[in-house]
C-alpha cells in the first residue's frame, strides 16, 4: 500500500478523533449557554422572584466568607433592598462541623442589617446540581434568582431550570465578565459533570422531607 495513503488515513483517524473530543468538552458548555440565553442580568435588569439562591463559594481559614461569597451575598442584599426578592436561600456546604457555609453566610447577612426571619439555610448544597434540586424538591422553590459570579451563572441558571425552577441568574454589574481567568477555565470541566448530572438525573447526596422554611420565610 501507498506508505502516503497509509499517513493520510491516519492523519484522518487523528483529526476525527481531535475533532470529536472538542465537541464532547464544548458541548455541555453550549448547552447551557443555550439554556440559559436571556436569563442572566445583574441587580437592575433582574425579574422579581420571592426567592433568591445565594449559592455558596467557600470559607476564609477564619472560616468567614471569601471574596466571592461576601459579593453574592451583598448581591442578595441589593436585591431585597430593591424589591426584587422577599427571601433568601442560602445553600453552601456544612459537610464538617468544621466547616459551615450556610451559617458563615447568615451570620455575614445579619451583619450587614438583613432580617434573620428572611434568611433560609439549606446546609447540603455541597454542588450548584445538589443547591438546585434541593431547592426544588426539599424547599419548594419553583421560581428563583439564581446569585453567582457571571462565570458560573450560565451554568447554575441551566442546572437549575433542569431542575424545575423557572431561574433567573443575577451577577456582578455592569454585565462583563469579570477577569477571572481560573473560574471561566474551571467551567469547561464543570459543564461536562453538570451535563453528566442532568442525563443520569442524579439525585443530590442528601434529600430528605420537605422543609418549611422558605414558606415561613415568605408568610411569616
Amino acid at each position: 500500500m501507498d506508505p502516503r495513503r497509509i499517513i493520510g488515513s491516519r492523519r484522518a483517524r487523528l483529526i476525527a478523533v481531535a475533532v470529536t473530543l472538542v465537541l464532547i468538552v464544548l458541548a455541555p458548555t453550549a448547552w447551557a449557554r443555550a439554556y440559559s440565553y436571556g436569563r442572566i442580568s445583574g441587580t437592575s435588569g433582574a425579574p422579581n422572584a420571592d426567592v433568591a439562591l445565594i449559592l455558596g463559594a467557600g470559607l476564609t481559614p477564619q472560616g468567614a466568607p471569601t471574596p466571592f461569597l461576601a459579593r453574592r451575598l451583598d448581591i442578595g442584599i441589593a436585591l431585597l433592598e430593591q424589591g426584587k426578592t422577599k427571601a433568601l436561600l442560602l445553600s453552601g456546604d456544612n459537610g464538617t462541623t468544621e466547616y459551615d457555609e450556610p451559617t458563615a453566610m447568615r451570620d455575614y447577612l445579619i451583619a450587614h442589617g438583613v432580617p434573620e426571619r428572611v434568611i433560609v439555610l439549606d446546609h447540603a448544597g455541597f454542588d450548584t446540581w445538589d443547591s438546585c434540586v434541593r431547592a426544588r424538591k426539599i424547599f419548594g422553590v419553583t421560581r428563583a434568582l439564581v446569585v453567582s459570579q457571571y462565570f458560573h451563572l450560565t451554568r447554575a441558571v441551566a442546572l437549575c431550570r433542569r431542575a424545575g425552577i423557572d431561574a433567573h441568574g443575577v451577577g456582578d454589574s455592569p454585565p462583563w465578565p469579570e477577569p477571572n481567568a481560573y473560574g471561566y477555565a474551571r467551567e469547561i470541566p464543570a459543564a461536562l459533570k453538570a451535563m453528566g448530572d442532568v442525563i443520569l438525573r442524579r439525585d443530590p447526596r442528601f434529600l430528605g422531607p420537605r422543609e418549611d422554611g422558605v414558606d415561613r420565610a415568605l408568610h411569616g
